[in-house]
């Protein structure tokens, strides 16, 4: 198969939909496939055009910074697409929310095969741009989005198959007419060879390397820092928390980039106001994220709205014991008590109490690890996940060519 995946960043950004489309890209290129990779040039130091293995990357304008140049991939994505046609038989959209109506498009015009994949809640109806809109002063409900919204929708629906990572997205998808049998569900992966548990004389030589205190109790986020993943409550948390355990540090791994939702301004004077520059560490863009997973105790996501986060999944699979929000698929990913500590999104009490937990209960912390790392081999290696899109590629590319 020749296999086109477009999505608005790649690696090296980082990033949960970044991560997962080069998991899937290695993966189909490890079966023997070809891959190229449509992507925007979002900093002026990453190149064009370079691979990563047998992975051909393309990088697309407008280049640099700014939430608003990623709507330019529908004019350069489309370019793009007409360019390089002969180098693909399907275009694969991780992210469509706005290249989703570019990938329909090109796939119509040169009889080419599309399945669309959501990074998102609300991509479909239009939820997820409310934020962003609200900057600008426009509202959801506007006439001008209202059309553009009705309109895309429309193109979207004409897509081969649609590949979903949680029910609410299944849901959202049928309340928009799309028709069930078009619907899979496929969901995120993670090397489980790279993100593993490491052994007590391993974690401390890993504090060592990357300058962390060897006595000191290790929580850590890693992902963007932004407001919806209930950062600025789980930093007002911590300050509770380095009052009764003085050693107790949290990471935070990542930066805002270029999210609408971007906090990451707010948690560093939150840090600075409060006085905890000793207990809250900002490690930036880290591109060796599991090592400091593995250096960790313990992993917390207090999200408010996620639909299959990458980062759970990988903190699970390095023996971490999570505490977290039962939203999206995490409801699916995590049983409370047992692969895990599950608290209301926005609780403050519920969260307090849910770290002082495993901090405090070793032996807790322990087996929610080792439940938590076996749940995850079983059910999202990669392996499993390019699998499934493998079938799925073949077979919509077999009905494409023989639709009766």
């Amino acid at each position: 198969m020749k296999i086109c995946i477009f999505t608005e960043t790649y690696y090296p950004v980082v990033g949960g939909g970044e991560t997962q489309a080069r998991l899937l890209a290695e993966g189909l290129i490890s079966h023997g496939h070809s891959v190229i990779v449509l992507t925007r040039r979002s900093d002026r130091a990453l190149r064009q055009y370079e691979n990563y293995g047998d992975v051909s990357v393309y990088r697309l304008a407008p280049i640099g910074r700014g939430q608003l140049k990623k709507w330019g991939l529908l004019l350069s994505g489309l370019s793009a697409l007409i360019r390089l046609r002969d180098q693909y038989d399907l275009i694969f959209v991780s992210g469509y929310r706005i290249i989703g109506l570019t990938a329909v498009l090109a796939g119509k015009l040169f009889r080419k095969s599309v399945v669309l994949k959501a990074d998102s809640q609300g991509e479909m109806s239009g939820e997820f741009f409310e934020s962003g809109l609200r900057k600008f002063g426009i509202s959801r409900s506007s006439l001008l989005f209202r059309l553009f919204l009705g309109f895309r929708n429309v193109i979207l629906k004409k897509a081969d198959a649609f590949s979903t990572i949680s029910q609410e997205i299944a849901s959202e998808w049928t309340s928009s007419r799309v028709p069930p049998n078009k619907i899979h569900w496929i969901p995120n992966g993670v090397d489980t060879t790279r993100f593993a548990p490491v052994d007590a004389e391993q974690k401390s030589s890993l504090r060592e390397k990357l300058n962390l205190p060897e006595a000191a109790t290790i929580a850590i986020y890693t992902g963007r820092l932004v407001s919806y993943k209930g950062l600025p409550l789980l930093l007002q948390v911590w300050n509770e928390i380095r009052c009764r355990h003085e050693n107790a540090i949290l990471l935070l791994a990542g930066t805002g980039g270029l999210d609408i939702h971007n906090c990451e301004a707010q948690l560093h004077d939150y840090v600075t106001s409060a006085g905890l520059e000793k207990n809250v560490w900002f490690l930036g863009p880290v591109q060796n994220i599991p090592e400091y997973l593995q250096a960790a105790d313990l992993f917390v996501l207090p999200t408010e709205n996620d639909a299959f986060p990458c980062s759970l999944i990988e903190a699970m699979a390095c023996g971490l014991p999570v505490v977290t929000t039962p939203v999206g698929a995490i409801k699916t990913i995590v049983a409370h008590q047992e692969t895990g500590l599950l608290v209301q999104p926005g609780n403050r009490h519920q969260l307090y109490e849910a770290l002082v937990s495993i901090v405090s209960d070793k032996t807790l912390a322990y087996r929610l690890g080792q439940v938590g790392r076996q749940s995850v081999e079983e059910r999202y290696s990669a392996g499993n996940t390019v699998g499934k899109y493998l079938s799925l590629f073949e077979r919509t590319l077999k009905h494409f060519a023989d639709p009766h």
